[in-house]
């Protein structure tokens, strides 16, 4: 995964490792990666500790390090940020070629019925509220983003439509992971990320706005 990242677009790779006991750490150091070690669970506690280890960029970029989005398809996300029109990019697996097998059915209803929330509370025509996703730091920055677990991926889309983001998608390959999944492959997983999901939509578009600093 991280020998696919265009290296002509990005200036820093930042790898966030929960305990893992595969060797992942050292790999990604090998591979030039700088790897953060955050013991805490939740997948937006990595991806809170991720950012809050970035050095100042212009641009973030979140991907998952199973390869089920491929990073070679990066440069989609980042052309709208380049042209001017959108402060957060969100890749669509549904719009996209999805290969047999890559998503189970429950995962794909569930990921539309967040879409379709996300459309009716918030105004943004979405398809996929996908985890690979490319944003603006000074956005994220206003955000005060603090989802450590499901809910994260929603919390930044919901909040960026609040403060009136441009938020656009664009359409994304899916593949079958590497490993099985904690989320779509377990029904514990499954649930928990639907109530997380679902209910943090509920909750950001309704909850009073935090004070940027």
């Amino acid at each position: 995964m991280l020998a696919d990242i265009p290296a002509a677009d990005v200036a820093e790779v930042v790898v966030v490792d929960s305990d893992s006991t595969d060797g992942t750490p050292e790999i990604a150091a090998r591979a030039g990666a700088r790897v953060v070690c955050e013991p805490r669970r939740g997948y937006g506690r990595a991806c809170l500790t991720g950012l809050a280890h970035v050095a100042s960029p212009d641009v973030v970029v979140f991907l998952d390090g199973d390869y089920s989005d491929r990073p070679a398809e990066m440069p989609r996300l980042l052309a709208p940020l380049r042209a001017g029109t959108a402060d957060l990019v969100i890749g669509s697996r549904l719009a996209g070629h999805r290969t047999s097998g890559a998503m189970p059915w429950h995962a794909v209803a569930g990921n539309r019925l967040a879409a379709a929330m996300i459309r009716v509370l918030c105004g943004v025509a979405l398809t996929d509220p996908g985890p690979f996703r490319a944003a603006r730091r000074d956005l994220l920055r206003s955000l005060d983003l603090r989802e450590a677990t499901y809910g994260w991926p929603v919390e930044m889309i919901v909040k960026a439509a609040r403060r009136g983001a441009r938020i656009v998608e664009v359409p994304v390959s899916y593949h079958p992971r590497l490993g099985r999944s904690k989320i779509s492959g377990t029904v514990r997983g499954t649930l928990g990320a639907a109530w997380g999901i679902l209910g943090g939509i509920v909750k950001h578009r309704f909850r009073a706005p935090s004070i940027s600093p």
